[in-house]
């Protein structure tokens, strides 16, 4: 595989989706022949049995996993495991296909390592999504699948949109997430309240036994957070992600007046929430912090505070294809400092 370094500085003069999709093709390839991928896979993905644990009944071999937006459509789910991750978040699927906002809508912040997107759920929708997981799964690494609502649903059919994925794609994931975070869909943040996720959760816990997590939005107040959280487990929820990208904009030097942003500027904000939220909930339901994370100290941060997995996105465009490989190997000797003989003892460390 080329050296991502080496291609960064042409890749920033690409516009970043145009970028996004250059990648995407060449992560696609190994769908076609994996055999010219293998050697970077058995350098990059970490097995060491002080990072496996077993989780929604599944063996995460190591708990770095791309975080939902990278791979829309499921198309690189083989391409995120050669690259080292220990498991992979697929969607946001919506239940038809749509295209999005208008362009320009993902833009780089260089200097603060930061990506500002608008995106709007661009997917290739449901039916597309799940015949190619239907052709992958079960696979040998977790899949989850994050699901949302389509722009033109109404708040009142929102449930509707829900429950349709959730009966399609329940059984061609390890675990599903419930996305009224993102930022690029009017109306969809004022879905975090009580009425709906409470219905909600009822609705999709008849459906199946699969769990089922709630993703959440940083801009909301620490207490907000940490009750609408601990009213989503009380409802059903199996997991809570913090964070979704942030519409705080005064944490870059030049930011448009759309979209959410990720990346490096996000992690004081991310961490903060999940602080909140891990003190309320560790140990009570599984926890996946993600937001800002872009090396193995700040994986293991959230780890001790209480994150059973970790989630990485951004972090990609900015530190390449050896990022995952080098936060598990960093990671092992992180806990192995710390005394510890699995990662299970390291996860809310700093709560007990």
């Amino acid at each position: 595989m080329i050296d991502y370094q080496s291609i960064k500085p042409w890749l920033f003069k690409l516009e970043p989706e145009n970028a996004h999709h250059l990648v995407e093709s060449v992560l696609r390839l190994p769908n076609i022949c994996q055999i010219p991928f293998n050697p970077f896979l058995e350098s990059h993905f970490i097995t060491n049995n002080i990072l496996s644990q077993e989780l929604f009944g599944r063996t995460f071999l190591n708990p770095v996993g791309l975080g939902a937006g990278f791979d829309k459509n499921a198309t690189m789910i083989r391409g995120m495991q050669i690259l080292g991750f220990g498991f992979t978040e697929i969607g946001t699927v919506t239940p038809k296909p749509q295209t999005g906002n208008p362009k320009p809508r993902m833009f780089r912040h260089v200097d603060e390592e930061s990506i500002q997107n608008a995106m709007g759920f661009n997917n290739d929708g449901l039916l597309k999504v799940q015949k190619r997981l239907k052709s992958r799964y079960p696979f040998t690494t977790p899949i989850g699948i994050n699901i949302g609502k389509n722009k033109l649903t109404s708040d009142a059919n929102a449930i509707d949109d829900y429950t349709t994925l959730i009966k399609a794609l329940h059984t061609l994931g390890d675990y599903l997430v419930i996305n009224i975070s993102s930022p690029n869909t009017p109306g969809l943040r004022d879905l975090q309240n009580e009425e709906f996720i409470t219905k909600l959760f009822a609705e999709a816990k008849a459906i199946t036994d699969k769990p089922i997590l709630l993703k959440i939005a940083p801009d909301m107040s620490l207490q907000d957070a940490v009750e609408l959280t601990t009213m989503a487990v009380a409802s059903g929820a199996d997991g809570i992600i913090a964070t979704n990208t942030t519409i705080d904009y005064s944490l870059v030097k030049n930011p448009k007046t759309v979209g959410g942003l990720s990346g490096a500027v996000l992690k004081k904000k991310s961490f903060e929430i999940f602080e909140a939220i891990a003190k309320e909930l560790y140990g009570k339901t599984t926890l996946i912090s993600v937001g800002g994370i872009d090396s193995a100290q700040e994986a293991y941060k959230r780890i001790k505070a209480g994150a059973s997995l970790v989630q990485i996105y951004s972090g990609l465009v900015f530190h390449g294809f050896d990022m995952i490989k080098n936060i598990n190997t960093e990671l092992t000797e992180l806990i192995k400092a710390d005394g510890y003989t699995n990662i299970t003892q390291a996860i809310g460390a700093d709560r007990k």
